[in-house]
């Protein structure tokens, strides 16, 4: 276990002004992370801190995330498009994902109750990475800012933030990011809306 990860449990990603406070989603949800937290360990994965959350790596390569939303807890898998979902659990993030995948859970027992299946897809993810398997990626009908393209790269909680969002918010954000002519305008604009994608809201909404 990585005490970054118990820090996290406590005091969440702090990557917004909630951080650390009882607003913090992961109050909202400690349980339910701390239960996927050891199914993933269960399954031989490496735990790290990455992008504020807790991941799971395999041979260096990134498997899966837990983090809170604030509906739900959620186990989310990188590669997840590649997986067979026998048990229809995954959905995308958003409209657009092409890769990832997230199960959603509202509550232990419901997460308890699918521990065998979830670990059984934990260890198809493992497989995916042992064999090498890539997404194929179609391209985006909005070009995205390469600024933020590289911001959901480096931190792929604000990237499933992103993708959860409706088209309509998703193109609102893009056209914003893209209009400045120099990139450290892109790039201070795009941080300044991080906190309002991870909460989930559009560029308008209050």
């Amino acid at each position: 276990m990585d005490p970054e990860v118990d820090k996290y449990l406590v005091d969440g990603c702090m990557r917004c002004k909630l951080g650390a406070t009882p607003e913090c989603k992961v109050n909202n949800w400690r349980d339910e992370l701390k239960t996927l937290r050891t199914i993933a360990l269960q399954c031989g994965l490496t735990e790290e801190l990455k992008w504020g959350v807790p991941c799971y790596t395999f041979q260096q390569n990134n498997v899966a995330i837990i983090s809170a939303f604030k509906e739900y807890a959620a186990l989310s898998f990188f590669k997840g498009s590649l997986l067979n979902d026998t048990h229809k659990l995954l959905d995308k993030p958003g409209e657009s994902s092409q890769a990832a995948r997230l199960i959603r859970f509202t509550n232990v027992r419901e997460i308890i109750k699918k521990e065998a299946i979830l670990k059984a897809y934990i260890f198809e993810a493992m497989e995916v990475e042992k064999a090498g398997l890539k997404v194929a990626f179609k391209k985006n009908p909005e070009p995205i800012p390469e600024e933020f393209q590289k911001t959901m790269t480096e931190n792929p909680e604000v990237k499933a933030a992103f993708e959860t969002l409706t088209p309509g918010r998703q193109r609102g954000y893009i056209i914003y990011f893209s209009q400045p002519k120099q990139s450290k305008t892109r790039v201070s604009r795009i941080e300044k809306c991080i906190p309002r994608m991870l909460d989930g809201k559009g560029l308008h909404d209050r």
